[in-house]
């Protein structure tokens, strides 16, 4: 238990709300990769979650590289979670080796100065999700340009795509800044205040970074009207999740027609309807790249059909003919 290798990659859950035993701190030191699990109502689990990282930075000698936090069970009224944005911030000040840092598990705002002292405590970062699932951006897009200045090494980023702008992507086309990677966007109510992002800065990205792809997650608070704007054609998106519970006809129209040489994934929510067979019908046959199809409405057994003879890469879908009971599960195929 005590060898390296042991704890090279450790998730800790901290939900009952006691302490972790004094025989495991010694040992926390050893991670390379920590996942923090905490269940937010108890508060003595954040002062827990705080007091694992603490242990495995401050003592840790440098060694962790890799941190996730996710955050379960119900957000308390009011929390905006300042306690463990200043407590990680208090953590990082004595050093940091990090070179990814995952926060699309918390549920609550990550403010502006909170991601502008991230970026500048760790600077070796390599990947950086704050896409999460708050109700709003926190994040404007001068913080997102400090952050690219502070971490060279970026190359996957996960933002909310209301923090992206035209000066952003400039930043990211520098000639000195590593290849681009992966960029995760979430589409969300905040896109409604900003400038929509054209087709040619798009294009322009894509050939400084031609290895690059994009993971675009369209949330049921993003207008209609802004559906269309969000999906450039040149976008080199690999996986795309339509969560908007509205008619879908137009954006699956426009799907097949941009995305058919790269789209891999595919998650739609919408409403059912013979129109809407048809069109995943004819999606089946022009993104034959796809490898996951979930669809979270009934479909015909011809749409079924369609993915299972046009997509040979398919190994995962969610495709029912009739409703279910919450959950639905998806059905992995050999």
């Amino acid at each position: 238990m005590t060898h390296p290798s042991s704890w090279k990659d450790t998730e800790v859950r901290c939900e009952s709300g006691t302490s972790v035993p004094d025989r495991y701190s010694a040992l926390l030191p050893l991670v390379r990769n920590l996942k923090l699990r905490m269940c937010l109502t108890d508060p003595a689990n954040r002062k827990t979650a705080l007091w694992v990282l603490q242990q495995a930075v401050a003592r840790g000698d440098g060694r962790m590289e890799g941190l996730s936090i996710c955050c379960e069970g119900n957000t308390p009224l009011f929390y905006a979670g300042q306690d463990l944005q200043q407590g990680l911030v208090d953590i990082l000040t004595n050093g940091s080796s990090l070179t990814v840092l995952d926060l699309k598990g918390v549920p609550f705002t990550l403010s502006d100065s909170f991601v502008r002292s991230v970026a500048m405590l760790c600077p070796a970062l390599q990947s950086l999700y704050i896409n999460n699932h708050s109700l709003v951006c926190g994040v404007n897009a001068e913080t997102l340009k400090q952050v690219l200045k502070c971490c060279q090494s970026l190359s996957v980023l996960g933002v909310f795509q209301a923090s992206l702008s035209q000066d952003v992507f400039k930043d990211l086309m520098f000639p000195e800044r590593p290849a681009l990677k992966k960029l995760e966007l979430r589409c969300e109510r905040s896109l409604k205040y900003t400038v929509p992002l054209c087709d040619q800065i798009w294009l322009e990205l894509k050939l400084r970074h031609p290895r690059l792809w994009v993971e675009l997650e369209l949330d049921h608070t993003l207008p209609e009207l802004h559906v269309p704007g969000v999906l450039q054609p040149s976008i080199p998106v690999r996986c795309l999740r339509l969560l908007t519970w509205t008619l879908l006809l137009d954006e699956v129209r426009i799907v097949r027609q941009s995305y058919a040489n790269t789209l891999e994934v595919l998650e739609l929510q919408t409403i059912p309807s013979p129109e809407l067979n048809s069109e995943l019908i004819a999606l089946a046959k022009q993104c034959v790249k796809l490898q996951e199809v979930h669809c979270y409405c009934v479909v015909s057994q011809e749409v079924i059909t369609a993915f299972f003879t046009n997509c040979p890469n398919l190994c995962r879908f969610t495709l029912k003919t009739h409703k279910e009971p919450h959950p639905w599960t998806s059905t992995k195929l050999n």
